[in-house]
């Protein structure tokens, strides 16, 4: 895996969410309730913060909690959030290591069909059927893992063509039309529910 993405819309950021599974499993773990982007950045603020030039899962999940929790509270915090999405790295570190021995790739990597690998992404800790639909259809668009069934496992956000997630920026311009496409459906929930 060596792509260059533009989720973080920061460089170095995006560098490391091309080239690292971990990285790429960690922002999309980081990408609720703040801008994609800081989510995206997150994964590259870790590793510095760590002294790497990557994520490692098995010394993510050996670490103390409480020191973890601190390293992404440190201003500027890594999310909202920081002592919660803490404790879901290390369960999703945690997890890599003990089913997948620590290599996030291989989560993808031999999956026979979309629908195996949207099942692999759904038992990720803190990836629900919509988050693994994204990653899936991320993984699809941009990423070149395009097991057979992918786009019909990642259901809308497999379509060509469309701007609904992460998995369809490629950069400054998509990232604005995937921001309207977002505020579109939200107006439109708000407007169906009356308010």
């Amino acid at each position: 895996m060596d792509v260059t993405l533009h989720l973080a819309q920061d460089p170095e950021a995006d560098a490391l969410l091309g080239r690292s599974p971990l990285a790429a499993l960690t922002g999309m773990l980081l990408d609720q309730q703040i801008p994609m982007e800081w989510a995206f950045k997150g994964p590259a603020t870790i590793a510095r913060r760590m002294g790497a030039d990557d994520l490692d899962a098995g010394r993510i999940a050996a670490m103390d909690p409480e020191a973890f929790a601190a390293l992404l509270s440190e201003k500027p915090a890594v999310h909202r959030y920081p002592g919660s999405m803490a404790r879901r790295i290390q369960q999703l570190c945690q997890y890599l290591a003990e089913h997948y021995d620590g290599d996030a790739e291989r989560v993808w990597k031999d999956a026979g069909d979309g629908r195996e690998l949207l099942k692999r992404l759904q038992d990720l800790p803190g990836f629900g059927k919509q988050k693994a639909q994204i990653f899936l259809a991320l993984l699809g668009k941009q990423l070149g893992v395009r097991p057979e069934g992918w786009r019909e496992a990642a259901g809308a956000y497999g379509e060509e063509e469309s701007f609904r997630s992460v998995a369809d920026i490629t950069g400054p311009e998509s990232l604005a039309r995937v921001r309207a496409y977002k505020q579109e459906a939200k107006a439109a929930a708000k407007a169906a529910k009356g308010g």
